[in-house]
């Protein structure tokens, strides 16, 4: 299943969430040489959970519960990148990113059917049980 159906079956358009996004270009640390104190490289995307018009309430609320790790207190989500020299190809990871998060916190997790144990693995587990006693009981009786 593709992206796209994936935020069309949760009713969310992707597109309309990532216009409320700011990009925010900053001076980044790490490989470029002299660009690096030259060009703004780094990415910043953020996004206010709480003031979003194009998410649900619920979808909101499992935004905020998901990403905790990375929503500050007032509600504003965060991501940077600067793993690439160019700023427009930080901005394609961080949108990147920002995607698969929204898809992994909005994705309803199945849930677990209790299974039984097999017969033959419950005569198997006896089987063993009956094994070691006798491995024991012959230890010990010899003495």
């Amino acid at each position: 299943m593709s992206t796209a159906e994936i935020f069309e079956r949760m009713n969310l358009d992707i597109e309309k969430l990532l216009e409320e996004c700011v990009f925010t270009a900053v001076r980044s640390g790490g490989s470029g040489g002299q660009n690096v104190n030259k060009v703004a490289t780094k990415v910043i995307l953020t996004i206010d959970v709480c003031a979003s018009a194009v998410l649900s309430e619920q979808q909101k609320m499992l935004v905020r519960e998901k990403l905790a790790n990375r929503i500050s207190k007032e509600g504003i989500f965060q991501i940077d990148s600067d793993t690439e020299r160019s700023q427009f190809l930080n901005k394609k990871a961080v949108v990147k990113k920002f995607r698969l998060l929204i898809e992994k916190a909005l994705k309803q997790s199945k849930k677990r059917i209790a299974t039984k144990p097999t017969l033959q693995s419950i005569q198997r587990r006896i089987n063993d049980k009956k094994h070691q006693s006798e491995k024991k009981r012959a230890r010990f009786g010899n003495r």
